[in-house]
């Protein structure tokens, strides 16, 4: 049997994630900046499904030859008529769908990434919102330059266990344990009307998502492919 070829490609704020899909699982292509990501070093002559949070990436030349998914034309797999998705966000509209197909419902999505996001998906398979969040890269960036001393520090992949008694862990101590405290609240007030978080599967996702997951019991660690799986679903990709 001859598999169809489908590239893939989730187009972030930051990076762009490029996969191969061959019909039975995904092969991977390449990750790279979205600053530096040509729509013309995709391989040619095989079909590309998108979704792409940075909208100037549409106008790249050769991006015409991608097919960029949207809440509009998914509908088949998720309800999305409930909420105006006029401005909602391709790789959220992924996110759902991958909940939808891949998880018991009533489920929700945290996408963990420059930007933290929720996609809740009920038992009837509507999609009922979520929230949208600065992610860790974002506060740090924040605190950089919007003030006059404060340095932006890097990444640690380790929780913070107690108050800072200096500026950089002072940073991440607020930071760090912040961003955790604030996906908590944000998933404990989105699943109280389906019975609390006991009552819902809560899945993590994004570049982030390793750190969360660690941190929060009640958060299971989505698939590396989660959210490729909803574009090419979302694009007819089967």
């Amino acid at each position: 049997m001859r598999l169809l070829l489908t590239v893939v490609v989730n187009i972030g704020n930051t990076f762009s994630r490029a996969e191969l899909w061959n019909g039975k699982y995904f092969e991977p292509l390449f990750r790279i900046e979205t600053a530096r990501f040509d729509p013309n070093a995709l391989p040619e002559g095989v079909p590309v499904v998108a979704a792409t949070v940075v909208p100037e990436v549409k106008r790249r030349p050769g991006a015409e030859k991608i097919h960029f998914i949207d809440a509009r034309e998914s509908g088949t797999f998720v309800d999305f008529t409930q909420i105006d998705c006029s401005t909602l966000g391709a790789d959220r509209v992924a996110n759902a769908i991958a909940l939808a197909e891949f998880y018991e419902l009533p489920a929700i999505a945290v996408d963990c990434g420059t930007a933290i996001t929720l996609e809740i998906v009920d038992e009837k398979r509507v999609f009922r919102g979520g929230a949208i969040a600065p992610g860790r890269r974002l506060m740090r960036r924040a605190l950089a330059t919007g003030t006059a001393q404060l340095p932006e520090i890097p990444f640690s992949a380790k929780l913070p266990e107690q108050a800072g008694n200096g500026t950089v862990e002072s940073i991440r101590f607020g930071v760090d344990r912040g961003a955790v405290g604030l996906v908590r609240e944000l998933v404990q007030v989105a699943a109280a009307p389906f019975g609390g978080v006991e009552k819902v599967r809560v899945v993590a996702t994004g570049g982030d998502a390793p750190y969360f997951a660690a941190a929060l019991p009640f958060l299971e660690l989505a698939p590396e492919e989660f959210t490729h799986h909803g574009i090419r679903l979302a694009g007819g990709v089967f």
